[in-house]
């Protein structure tokens, strides 16, 4: 499973790249804190697969990087090709990019 860190992440988000940000987290954590990613819980990860692109980078990203890299293997075995983990999730960005956001 292709990985990317929170820099790394911040670096094509500051750069203005072309690439999509799941956020497999619940409605109620996307509430208190998100990056602006599309929210897909895990849950519906597969039911809701249509509106991932499969043409550019996806970036999938939760609260540590355990359910994205579930998503991340159930739409693998969809076909996707083009998925990377968000290592650590909001809570490494958090720690790493921005101290001021909500994390539980």
């Amino acid at each position: 499973m292709k990985e990317i860190s929170v820099q790394e992440l911040k670096e094509k988000k500051d750069q203005g790249e072309d690439f999509q940000l799941i956020d497999v987290r619940e409605d109620f954590e996307y509430e208190m804190s998100n990056l602006g990613g599309v929210l897909i819980p895990l849950g519906g990860v597969l039911i809701e697969a249509n509106k991932i692109d499969k043409n550019k980078p996806v970036v999938v990203m939760c609260r540590s990087g355990k359910r994205s890299a579930a998503a991340i293997m159930q739409l693998e075995q969809q076909g996707f090709t083009n998925l990377y983990n968000l290592k650590g999730g909001i809570l490494a960005w958090a720690e790493e990019i921005d101290p001021t956001i909500n994390v539980y």
